[in-house]
């Protein structure tokens, strides 16, 4: 029964709210590795890595905050998601140290600065294949029994998680384009432009594919997106994507700065949200629900005085070092 104050929703929105937080502003960094190869060495290539070096740390403070309010708020599907994915949620945070350590040295060790380049490059393609598997493989359901994990150590590795895995790629790769529209200028925001329409079109067909797909997983997946009333809301969503994507094209093809950045991030947004309505009320589809998973009532309440500081100081200091560093980026070095 919800309470008139439901704890356990309000704590499951506030994690999606910092998982959605940080795959828009950590996607668009990632993105920036991602594009790396198909940056010259060079003026670019700095231009690029300086248009994050000022904010990417602190993106992944959404990373910390959505898995460590999992652990507080739900550690049952703590358990049983971390118990199912082991294997692609170790390899993402190996890929963000690599990554992490190369945004350091390579420009403390300019002699390396290619093996540098392809550690950024490699962890931020592993990373995100990494996130996108996971999200896939959440997605298809984990097997539960007797509440534990049921499952063998390979269930992740599916055709559905590799095709989330690839179109996230696809997808952080656009944000990491458009981003670089928004902060560069010259023939980076040129060869930017080009490129975020070619990845503008590889991400929609993606987004297409996992969208046909996901409703033949389950048929709880059918009735959600489907079932007369609620196919007269749902079907919002994919109009909603349509509008956006005929912008966020126009914009491009007007040579618009901002308008890409802000429409790649409204796809993310609806991608989102369509993942809300499937998995809705779960949160380890197709067993256990976001009540079923919570911590106990007054564990949940002791929380609550934090988190209501805490996440506004978050966003508050987020939103500041955004505006501090906003405008167009140089080449210099960070340090």
């Amino acid at each position: 029964m919800i309470m008139p104050f439901d704890l356990p929703m309000f704590f499951a929105f506030i994690i999606a709210f910092a998982i959605l937080a940080y795959v828009v502003m950590d996607g668009f960094d990632l993105g920036v590795g991602i594009l790396f190869p198909f940056l010259p060495v060079g003026r670019e290539r700095d231009s690029a890595i300086n248009s994050v070096a000022p904010v990417w740390d602190g993106n992944e403070t959404w990373l910390v905050l959505g898995g460590g309010g999992l652990l507080a708020a739900f550690p049952l599907a703590y358990g049983m998601i971390l118990s199912a994915l082991y294997a692609p949620i170790i390899a993402m945070l190996l890929a963000l140290v690599f990554r992490g350590v190369a945004f350091e040295f390579r420009w403390r060790d300019p002699r390396h600065r290619p093996l540098w380049d392809v550690a950024f490059t490699g962890g931020s393609i592993v990373a995100a294949l990494a996130q996108g598997i996971t999200l896939g493989a959440l997605l298809q359901g984990i097997a539960v029994q007797n509440r534990t994990y049921a499952g063998g150590w390979f269930d992740w590795l599916t055709p559905f998680s590799l095709l989330v895995g690839v179109s996230l790629v696809c997808g952080y790769a656009l944000l990491g384009s458009t981003w670089l529209v928004m902060k560069s200028e010259g023939s980076l925001q040129e060869r930017c432009h080009r490129l975020a329409f070619r990845l503008g079109i590889a991400t929609i067909v993606a987004m297409a594919a996992v969208s046909a797909s996901t409703p033949f997983l389950r048929d709880a997946y059918w009735m959600r997106w489907f079932a007369w009333p609620q196919v007269l809301f749902t079907a919002q969503v994919p109009l909603l994507v349509a509008i956006v994507t005929f912008v966020l094209f126009w914009s491009l093809r007007r040579g618009h700065h901002y308008t890409p950045f802000l429409m790649a991030l409204a796809l993310f947004g609806l991608g989102l949200a369509g993942l809300g309505v499937s998995l809705y009320p779960f949160v380890v589809p197709p067993s256990v629900s976001i009540w079923d998973a919570a911590a106990p009532h007054d564990s949940l309440a002791f929380m609550l005085p934090g988190v209501l500081v805490m996440v506004p100081i978050i966003l508050a200091y987020t939103g500041y070092s955004y505006w501090v560093f906003r405008g167009k980026t140089g080449h210099e070095g960070y340090h």
